[in-house]
């Protein structure tokens, strides 16, 4: 099945779970969480994958502030997504995870070039 038939969920479990080796996990990992302006935070660890060290050239797709009206309300998509100290981390607006994840995994497999 190629990674356009897959969901983001299933590449993100089949990545994950390429790299637990019965030590990587116990150090390393995915972490996601939440943004109260609301939106997302993902941190996912490169250290010891073949990933690390790979360039990732920083994504800054809308702005977060800009993004929303007066009442809160999201009026359009944004994220942010980079590599430091051999993390991948993103923040993104509420309904831009999958977009966030599916970056990640394009770059992990290869299908997005930076």
């Amino acid at each position: 099945m190629s990674s356009d038939q897959q969901s983001v969920l299933s590449r993100l479990q089949k990545w994950y779970h390429s790299h637990c080796n019965d030590e990587w996990e116990h150090a390393y990992g995915i972490k996601i969480g939440t943004l109260d302006n609301p939106g997302w935070w993902i941190t996912i660890s490169l250290t010891e994958t073949q990933l690390a060290g790979r360039p990732f050239e920083k994504i800054i797709d809308g702005e977060e502030d800009s993004n929303y009206d007066d009442e809160g309300n999201q009026i359009g998509p944004w994220m942010d997504c980079w590599v430091h100290d051999d993390k991948f981390e993103a923040a993104c607006g509420p309904n831009d995870l999958e977009r966030c994840l599916r970056t990640f995994l394009d770059w992990a497999d290869g299908t997005r070039s930076r």
